[in-house]
């Protein structure tokens, strides 16, 4: 469910501004996009498991807090963030 230490490094230097940027919100959304989609297919087969559904609603809600954040800040970088991402709004 969770994602490797490779794909979290690949995810990094793709949506990092810099080469030390590691907590920008756009690598952090990128990072909860990724760990919404691994739960979303372990629901698939584990439909009862609301424990994990919980922090599944939880990750979804702090995406959508980032989201807001960047798209008051530079409303430019939020729509490249979202179809990078290929999140629909």
């Amino acid at each position: 469910m969770s994602i490797t230490a490779d794909r979290k490094l690949t995810l990094i230097k793709e949506y990092a501004k810099g080469d030390t940027d590691t907590g920008s919100p756009e690598v952090q959304v990128a990072i909860l996009t990724e760990r919404i989609v691994n739960l979303t297919e372990h629901f698939k087969t584990h439909k009862k498991d609301n424990h994990s559904r919980r922090g599944l609603l939880k990750m979804v809600s702090q995406r959508r807090r980032l989201l807001d954040y960047v798209k008051s800040k530079d409303e430019a970088r939020y729509r490249d963030l979202i179809s990078r991402l290929g999140i629909r709004r």
